[in-house]
């Protein structure tokens, strides 16, 4: 029997967010609207979901000692990790003493680390995934592409949202990848992951859900991506039978092997019929904001409810939908949108401004998500509408 008590009480079912973006600000949302107590922490002040949270703590969450006395200081619940950059043997020691970590710790630590992911998708599951090797120096760096090949792609192994990742297609682009990739890890980690590159026909994300009743997927999101982070994505993306079925047998072999419930972002490429595993994040995707409009329980409400321990008896589809980020540039603390109306005059459309404090250089601050008749159409009104969204003052920020 699941008790969610009173927030601020001693009844309270007291969960504490690791990270506090757009992302962890929809989760904290959905665990408001049933009654739980949110605990908004995060590396600078008025993040998005410390704006809605109950109360908020400003921490280095790579800090082993800061973030394990804040937990234990706090004594929550729930610990929900929302980003990759924490200090992930803190929660394997909080675990080990009676806390929930979601949705295992071991899958907080091993997701966080690309080695480690790889290592038991590839090594342990025998799951086909692109050619791979790990470096730690400039030298491993050109011995790698030489083994893999060219074209191919560098990514930290610690790192979030596209940073630090680029393609190396001739040897030239080798010692600027190195120091890019550099550039762009988090948590101090100077390891890389170099990949062959897969010529795809098409990239998915396959939201799959770990709960109480068992193993539940929404429909297939496809992607478009540039440096690493994604630009638009639409659901369902066209998929055969038998691809989407393999797909969701490595996701369940994935995610049994992670533990824990929870809501985890399975990304696969597909050649034909050939599905190679990409990376899993055990949270609620960016590609999957598409669900706020294309489902009767968006990702934010499956994370909740399965980490709450809620039954989930029906994943249903309204329609193709598609999103589209409003991406910002420039340098600014003060942020104004305008002509948010005339991206809202069509139905089936409804977008998310972030609240996120500041942009420094070029950063995700909201969203256009639609639903039309068909995917191309929803993609093409998505686009559409976020490009009507205009940032200001001109001087200080402008539209990617």
């Amino acid at each position: 029997m699941v008790s969610i008590g009173t927030p601020g009480s001693t009844s309270a079912k007291r969960v504490m967010l690791l990270g506090s973006g757009e992302l962890g600000k929809e989760v904290a949302i959905e665990l408001q609207r049933l009654g739980c107590e949110v605990i908004a922490v995060d590396r600078y002040p008025h993040a998005p979901a410390m704006q809605v949270a109950h109360k908020a703590h400003v921490i280095n969450m790579l800090d082993e000692k800061a973030l394990y006395d804040l937990i234990r200081a706090e004594s929550p619940d729930l610990v929900v990790p929302e980003i990759e950059a924490i200090a992930t043997e803190a929660l394997l020691t909080v675990e080990k003493e009676g806390t929930t970590v979601v949705p295992t710790a071991r899958a907080a630590n091993l997701t966080m680390n690309r080695r480690g992911i790889r290592e038991l998708v590839a090594s342990e599951l025998g799951v086909r995934t692109s050619p791979y090797r790990f470096v730690e120096s400039l030298d491993e760096l050109v011995e790698a592409v030489n083994e893999v090949g060219l074209p191919c792609v560098v990514k930290p192994v610690m790192s979030s949202s596209g940073k630090g990742q680029s393609t190396i297609k001739a040897e030239a682009d080798i010692a600027n990848a190195w120091n890019y990739a550099l550039e762009g890890t988090r948590g101090g980690a100077d390891s890389l992951i170099v990949e062959g590159f897969v010529n795809f026909d098409y990239e998915i994300t396959l939201l799959t859900v770990r709960h109480a009743g068992g193993v539940s997927f929404c429909e297939p999101i496809g992607h478009r991506q540039e440096a690493g982070d994604y630009r638009e994505s639409w659901q369902p993306q066209p998929i055969t039978e038998s691809v989407l079925a393999e797909c969701q047998s490595i996701a369940t072999g994935v995610s049994d092997a992670l533990g824990g419930f929870g809501l985890f972002g399975m990304e696969f490429f597909i050649q034909g019929d050939t599905v190679y595993f990409s990376e899993v994040s055990p949270r609620p995707h960016d590609t999957g904001l598409v669900t706020l409009i294309s489902q009767n329980l968006s990702e934010f409400q499956l994370h909740v409810r399965a980490i709450l321990g809620l039954p989930i008896p029906l994943i249903q589809q309204y329609g193709p939908s598609a999103s589209c980020p409003i991406l910002v540039r420039g340098e600014s603390a003060a942020v104004e949108f305008s002509d948010i109306e005339l991206a809202l005059l069509e139905p089936h459309t409804d977008i998310r401004l972030f609240g996120k404090p500041e942009v420094r250089g070029s950063r995700r601050m909201g969203v256009v998500v639609t639903r039309r008749d068909s995917v191309e159409d929803a993609r093409a009104a998505a686009l559409q509408l976020s490009d009507r969204v205009q940032v200001g003052p001109p001087s200080d920020v402008s539209r990617v």
